[in-house]
């Protein structure tokens, strides 16, 4: 699932630089890349995120959509890197096209929202957490969701990580079908980065109606849930803790948010039909 560098066979994303490791010695070591994205609108600055290149298209679509500024691939007429190969910067300014027609709905973006925004920055900017708990949508019903299919998310997950395998400084997501194939997964520097990266992966692929589960390796936030609901996902599962708002959001979306996930543990909270359990694992009220 990872980009390669064109005939070296390792991942994109990962470049060698000097360092004295004690008490090896001085040497070289895999570091995870980060630089900055712009992404711009019909020539206007849109945003500036911090991210790990490649996959800079799944990026921009995910992020329009967790944004409300696209309902479809079919909303955006093309996405294409400003400048030409060669010059210095290219491939770090990504202008977006919409669809003939088609207008994004800026005055959804909160003026304080547009500018620079971290890598580890989900919602930056925003002046009332009110606003985003009223804007996420319920997700719709669908199948439940075997809970070993979650329970094996993180070795699944692994598998997909080879740029955290060299340098350990990255995140992943991961979008599962309900049987738990991988639709897409990406990595990124940045948690939030990766989720857009993988929802705009499934946007541009057609799969996303068939994605049921999205895993992430940092903790189960307020903004991943509100992600995972924009992208109309029922399950967001991650190895790490949630958080208040994360679970209030997971209710009012009508999302499963299980958290902990490790071997045959887990903490499910908001909706917990979304998941079906099986036979000697506990229930409602058990």
């Amino acid at each position: 699932m990872s980009e390669r560098h064109p005939g070296t066979g390792a991942p994109r994303g990962v470049e060698r630089r000097a360092v004295l490791k004690v008490p090896a010695g001085a040497g070289d070591d895999a570091v995870a890349m980060e630089e900055p994205l712009e992404l711009r609108v019909q020539g206007e600055v849109l945003a500036v995120t911090m991210r790990t290149p490649g996959r800079d298209e799944w990026l921009a679509l995910g992020f329009l959509l967790s944004e409300g500024l696209i309902r479809s691939a079919a909303d955006v007429g093309a996405l294409a890197h400003c400048g030409r190969p060669g010059d210095e910067g290219f491939g770090n300014a990504l202008e977006v096209t919409p669809a003939p027609g088609y207008r994004f709905p800026f005055d959804r973006l909160e003026s304080s929202r547009r500018g620079t925004i971290a890598s580890a920055c989900g919602v930056c900017g925003r002046q009332r957490v009110d606003d985003l708990m009223a804007r996420v949508v319920k997700v719709p019903a669908g199948a439940p969701v075997p809970l070993p299919v979650v329970q094996r998310g993180p070795e699944v997950l692994r598998h997909t990580q080879a740029i955290f395998e060299q340098t350990g400084g990255t995140h992943a997501a991961a979008l599962l079908d309900v049987g738990g194939e991988v639709l897409v997964a990406a990595e990124d520097v940045g948690r939030h980065n990766a989720v857009d990266k993988v929802v705009g992966g499934a946007l541009q692929k057609g799969l996303l109606s068939r994605a049921a589960v999205l895993m992430v390796s940092g903790r189960a936030s307020f903004e991943m849930v509100q992600k995972a609901a924009m992208a109309r996902v029922g399950v967001l599962a991650s190895v790490s803790a949630p958080t208040t708002l994360a679970v209030d959001l997971a209710e009012r979306a009508g999302l499963a948010l299980v958290a902990f996930v490790r071997g045959s543990s887990a903490a499910i909270y908001g909706t917990r039909d979304r998941l079906a359990l099986h036979a000697g694992q506990p229930r409602e009220g058990g």
